[in-house]
């Protein structure tokens, strides 16, 4: 069954693409060889991830971008990570009607998944989720993220290209930028700007971009950035050997369909900036090793939690940790001792 699966899912067959999904996210058996066997067919999308504060309005430009691709010849599949229930895992938001531009078109994929309580809202499931888009041969891959704060610079692990929405007038959410999430953001995009509070918070991006470039204030468009006409200029390199990227800033109103051709532009040159520059290579090689630490922590706890089980779970540790007998440490080191002997002796 697995491999007539994969083998309808790379003829182009959309119930195996969703089927194979289905699969992935729920962790059936046989999950892990499927994905195994899809990795080989991956490596040619261009996976770009968006995200911000809620109601930024990602969804929205979400829509229109899959829409403009689509005018553009480009297949596209979308990943929407909801906020799981803490009840049932499952997306709380899955059944919200989304992509409403692009209903009834079979070549843009559009799939809700649960952030399954991950950190930054991304799961290993988007991750295997994406590998079968790739697979199955989608143009462009958007992740559209739960836009919970500033754990969302997990999204830098997952996609070639971010992009960080940005409400007009926003004044904390410029405050959250400071705090960290600027560093992932290649593009920023101040939607809904047709709101008062547009032009001042365009301001506050390029004063931050010019900060963290150096604090020294640059004319606009040397640094990519424009607040004019709704649009963006494009980046120029800051240094003699043209590999820096300084993120441009992006005005739209994405429900109106204005600036949506500006974003698509960004997107693109950053795409080319990443293949000329060879940070595509760094950031693919950067991304397998961070997705093979994140499988081994994952492993390892099952194992964990397998042994734990076998010695009776941890109500007899807790115990002696309450009366003070032991610790929490020493019952960690415990628990990992008979693992640690065997890589050593592996070892020897």
């Amino acid at each position: 069954m697995t491999a007539d699966l994969i083998a309808e899912l790379l003829d182009g067959q959309h119930r195996a693409l969703a089927r194979v999904i289905t699969k992935i996210e729920n962790r059936e058996p046989g999950y892990r060889n499927l994905v195994s066997q899809l990795h080989e067919h991956t490596g040619h999308a261009d996976v770009i991830g968006i995200t911000g504060s809620p109601g930024a309005g990602k969804s929205t430009l979400v829509d229109k971008m899959a829409a403009t691709y689509r005018e553009q010849g480009l297949t596209v599949g979308v990943i929407a990570i909801d906020p799981s229930s803490p009840f049932t895992g499952g997306a709380v938001l899955g059944d919200r009607i989304r992509m409403a531009s692009n209903v009834g078109d079979m070549d843009v994929f559009f799939r809700s998944m649960s952030a399954r309580g991950s950190l930054g809202g991304l799961s290993t499931a988007t991750t295997d989720a994406v590998k079968a888009l790739d697979a199955f041969g989608k143009d462009k891959i958007i992740i559209e993220t739960v836009g919970a704060g500033q754990n969302e610079i997990d999204i830098v692990k997952m996609a070639d290209t971010v992009a960080v929405l940005v409400p007009p007038g926003s004044g904390d959410d410029v405050q959250m930028l400071k705090a960290g999430i600027l560093e992932i953001a290649d593009l920023f995009v101040v939607n809904k700007a047709d709101l008062d509070g547009a032009d001042r918070t365009v301001q506050e991006l390029r004063e931050m971009i010019e900060y963290r470039d150096g604090g020294v204030p640059s004319m606009v468009g040397h640094h990519g950035a424009s607040a004019t006409g709704g649009g963006f200029e494009r980046a120029e390199a800051d240094t003699e050997d043209g590999d820096d990227w300084t993120p441009p800033i992006v005005e739209t109103v994405a429900k109106d369909d204005e600036g949506v051709d500006d974003v698509l532009a960004a997107l693109a040159d950053h795409r080319t900036h990443l293949e000329t520059s060879g940070e595509l290579e760094e950031q693919e090689q950067m991304r397998y090793a961070e997705e093979i630490r994140t499988l081994l922590r994952e492993d390892l706890s099952v194992l964990l939690e397998r042994e734990i089980d076998r010695r009776g779970g941890l109500d007899d540790y807790v115990e002696r940790v309450r009366n003070r007998e032991t610790d929490p440490y020493a019952v960690s080191d415990e628990i990992l001792d008979p693992i640690v002997d065997c890589l050593e002796r592996q070892r020897d």
